[in-house]
C-alpha cells in the first residue's frame, strides 16, 4: 500500500490494548485469548473504561462449516467471540471494525 502504513489486526489489538493501559485498567481488565477443543479460538475483551461500554454491537453468527465459523456478541461489559481454528484474524477484524466505526 503506497503512502499508507498497513497494520495487521494483531498489531492493531496490541496498540489498542496499550492505549487503555493507564496503570490501573490493565490490573482489572484486559483481553483473554484461549483455544477451544472443537477446535477453535475464544476471545473475551473487557470493555470497562474503554469508551465502548455503551456502544451498540449487533451479534454475529457465521457458520460455513464446523471449522469455518464465527460467533461474537457484546454481553454487559464484554466483547465475546468464538471462531474456527483459522478464523482468529477475521474475528479480530470484526472487533477492530466495530471499535473504529464512527
Amino acid at each position: 500500500m503506497k503512502g499508507k502504513i498497513y497494520m495487521d489486526n494483531l498489531q492493531w489489538l496490541e496498540k489498542w490494548y496499550f492505549s487503555k493501559c493507564d496503570g490501573d485498567w490493565e490490573h482489572f481488565n484486559g483481553i483473554h485469548i484461549t483455544t477451544l477443543d472443537n477446535p477453535g479460538w475464544k476471545i473475551v475483551i473487557n470493555l470497562s473504561d474503554t469508551g465502548l461500554e455503551n456502544k451498540n454491537f449487533e451479534n454475529m453468527k457465521i457458520e460455513n462449516n464446523e471449522n469455518d465459523r464465527i460467533h461474537c456478541s457484546k454481553e454487559n461489559m464484554f466483547f465475546k467471540g468464538a471462531c474456527g481454528p483459522l478464523n482468529l484474524n477475521e474475528l479480530l477484524n470484526i472487533f477492530r471494525t466495530w471499535v473504529d466505526k464512527i
